[in-house]
């Protein structure tokens, strides 16, 4: 988590070893990007006793080594690296990738977690953090994403939103432009859309997509529901600067703006 300060950085996680209950058996693999690896040691102690298993590398280069060899659910980035920094690696991964991202940042960065949304992250977590809030927010991570690495049933089983031309498959987990081309989502933005599909032609605010969406719990909240419509806006509407699909409404929040038919 950059920089080296000894026993005293270790001591809030080292004593914070989880007790093993029911809820703590869903298999993962996590790769964990941290050049400490003192606190990279622990983390993936604590994660591994609570079913996860974490492999855990110094930089950039080492993570690329890593995917090339390995799938893993969900990668756990902090920001402050040597060479190439965390924001860079996000946005070169998602690029790149689906693959979920949790950013770590320094306590009181909001600007870092801001630009980490918006260059593709699923979730920040703040340091120093609760190892506890750590595992809760990696699961919460890991249960949007879980629909993509399910077998997918019957077509006639699926839950579809059609509207404008997309298509919106929610138990794949997929996205069919009016095209018929696959647009790639990050499992924030999945959400946030299936939260609108569910709410044509009504103003949602911010706070109450945060609830829809299961979104971060701390920090910058409407910047990041803001991120994430902008995101979506950049995939999904024809003008940007006039969006037809996803509107603003002045000082309320949201509305998705179209005809949604569900089958």
């Amino acid at each position: 988590m950059g920089g080296r300060q000894g026993a005293g950085r270790m001591a809030w996680l080292a004593a914070r070893q989880p007790r093993f209950t029911p809820e703590m058996t869903d298999a993962a693999s996590v790769l964990l990007v941290e050049d400490d690896a003192e606190i990279g040691a622990l983390i993936s102690r604590y994660l591994g006793a609570s079913q996860i298993a974490v492999t855990s590398v110094e930089s950039g280069a080492a993570m690329d080594e890593a995917l090339r060899r390995s799938t893993f659910d969900l990668i756990l980035l902090d920001l402050n690296l040597p060479g190439e920094d965390g924001l860079s690696i996000c946005r070169r991964l998602r690029s790149e990738s689906a693959i979920p991202i949790v950013i770590v940042t320094a306590q009181g960065e909001d600007v870092d977690k801001i630009v980490g949304l918006e260059m593709g992250a699923d979730d920040y977590i703040s340091k120093p953090f609760n190892p506890r809030e750590l595992l809760a927010r990696i699961r919460a991570v890991l249960r949007r994403t879980a629909g993509l690495q399910q077998q997918q049933p019957a077509e006639s089983s699926r839950q579809v939103y059609r509207f404008s031309g997309w298509r919106v498959d929610v138990t794949a987990r997929e996205v069919l432009a009016p095209s018929g081309s696959r647009v790639a989502m990050t499992a924030a933005e999945f959400d946030l859309l299936y939260a609108l599909c569910e709410h044509p032609n009504r103003v949602l605010t911010r706070d109450q997509l945060i609830g829809l969406t299961h979104g971060p719990v701390e920090g910058p909240h409407e910047r990041s529901i803001d991120t994430l419509i902008s995101r979506l806006r950049q995939k999904m509407e024809t003008d940007v600067g006039s969006p037809r699909l996803i509107q603003t409404v002045r000082s309320e929040g949201y509305m998705f703006s179209a005809q949604v038919a569900r089958r």
